[in-house]
């Protein structure tokens, strides 16, 4: 008699909870994936009590899972706190964020974690099942960030199969940059955020075994440029949710931009476009002051 597949929605609310302190030196190399020089806007780089930027908490709160506990790309084997959906192909699909308060080097964070909810999705590439995670960053007893991720997981790509064209990204941006991400760029975003999946560093393993043309960009990182665009375009201004979903990857063959436009509202909407003007993320972001 053998054992019956684990069921996923066991693990909606389950918890889990991880400490760790804002240290200087990671902000500091944060700062320079992003290629600032020395201080970046609103705030000296790696001093005593700087503030960290919007994304920069996604350097601290790694994971130190053993080696031998790795799965074959580069994840933590599936089963502990993520759910064991047995679909090969993870992805990050997109987040909420909150920014209730600032958090700064030298404090004491508590990231407390939490399943939301599993969903299966039939989609146009075959199976899907998004799971939602809430974490909240509670600095000196003070929730200080809210923020809920969704990550996706697919079926492999079938071979021969073109995957499709994204649609067009928007026009009439009035805040842009664009951004080259070359190999080395996606070699130090993974070792700053200790992110071993082999998508974004090992190009055979991508071309042979998930089936992608490159080498592909961080969801995350590409979060980061968006909100980094905020703080460089309006550096004494303080994010107070961001909003955002990945539409189609990127990768590294080719350079992307990052681009925004106000809204009516005072807030920005905003977006990431491939080299050919394809949509490959979109975001809203409002401000606190």
């Amino acid at each position: 008699m053998t054992d019956s597949p684990p069921r996923l929605e066991d693990w909606i609310g389950r918890r889990a909870s991880k400490q760790d302190v804002i240290a200087p030196g990671p902000l500091a190399q944060f700062n320079a994936v992003l290629d600032y020089d020395g201080a970046a806007p609103g705030a000296n780089a790696s001093g005593p009590k700087s503030e960290v930027p919007s994304g920069g908490l996604w350097i601290y709160f790694h994971e130190h899972t053993r080696q031998s506990e790795l799965g074959p790309d580069g994840h933590t084997a599936r089963g502990g706190f993520m759910p064991p959906v047995q679909l090969p192909r993870r992805m990050f699909a997109g987040a909420r964020e909150t920014f209730l308060r600032p958090v700064h080097v030298g404090d004491e964070v508590t990231r407390n974690s939490e399943i939301l909810s599993v969903v299966p999705k039939p989609g146009r590439s075959g199976k899907l099942v998004f799971v939602t995670v809430r974490h909240e960053y509670v600095a000196n007893g003070l929730p200080a960030v809210v923020e809920e991720q969704e990550i996706v997981y697919r079926e492999e790509a079938k071979k021969g199969v073109p995957a499709a064209a994204p649609p067009e990204a928007p026009s009439g941006a009035r805040w842009s940059r664009t951004i080259t991400p070359d190999p080395v760029l996606l070699f130090r975003y993974s070792a700053i955020t200790f992110n071993a999946h082999r998508i974004h560093y090992d190009r055979t393993y991508c071309r042979e075994v998930e089936n992608y043309p490159g080498i592909i960009v961080h969801g995350t990182l590409t979060a980061t440029y968006l909100m980094d665009l905020c703080r460089r375009e309006q550096p004494g201004r303080r994010l107070a949710t961001f909003n955002y979903r990945a539409v189609s990857p990127l990768f590294d063959t080719a350079p992307f931009s990052v681009h925004a436009k106000e809204t009516d509202g005072g807030g920005w909407d905003m977006w990431a476009a491939t080299a050919e003007g394809g949509l490959a993320m979109t975001a809203e972001a409002t401000f606190s002051d």
